[in-house]
């Protein structure tokens, strides 16, 4: 064993597997730490992202519900209604508000659920079928003032107004953020 290729591997041996060692738990510490870091950078954008979204959202709120509220049968025909107009006039003047109104607020989709979303066109749906069912049951012949009078009738057989049920699950995702 006084060969001097043994006496060297058995000097350097030691020295190369301790190296080894410290190099990768070095690496896996380094690693941790990076690890960590970067979940600390990702919490603190996910919060300042937060803290500049919430108030977005929370805006996007406000405008759908005062589109709903806007579209109510009720609200919507005192609003629209003006004496001497022909039932096909308020008819048509009744159904593109409704459209336009949604128009307008369509960007406020991008910060609410699919599913509120979904609710906020189906009351703009139903409240269009409630206002053409009623035009369909005085026809055209009739002053604005019998079409209103019917929209208020079937309005008054349901049990809640299409804008209620979208507000209720409105106010139901709004408060699951706090």
């Amino acid at each position: 064993m006084n060969d001097p290729v043994v006496q060297v591997l058995v000097a350097i041996l030691p020295s190369v597997v301790v190296f080894l060692t410290a190099f990768y738990l070095i690496k896996q510490f380094m690693g941790a730490r990076a690890s960590e870091r970067m979940a600390a950078h990702l919490t603190d954008v996910r919060k300042e992202d937060h803290k500049h979204i919430l108030p977005l959202r929370l805006q996007a709120y406000e405008r759908i519900t005062l589109f709903l509220e806007r579209i109510s049968p009720g609200t919507l025909v005192l609003r629209i209604h003006k004496s001497h107009q022909s039932s096909g006039s308020l008819h048509g003047e009744l159904v593109a508000t409704v459209r336009e109104e949604f128009d307008h607020n369509v960007t406020q989709q991008i910060y609410v659920s699919d599913k509120a979303w979904s609710k906020v066109k189906q009351a703009r749906d139903e409240t269009i079928r409630l206002i053409n069912l009623s035009y369909e049951q005085v026809g055209d012949v009739q002053a604005g003032t019998e079409l209103s009078r019917k929209i208020f009738e079937n309005t008054a057989r349901l049990s809640h107004t299409p804008s209620q049920e979208a507000i209720l699950a409105i106010k139901e995702e709004v408060r699951r953020l706090f």
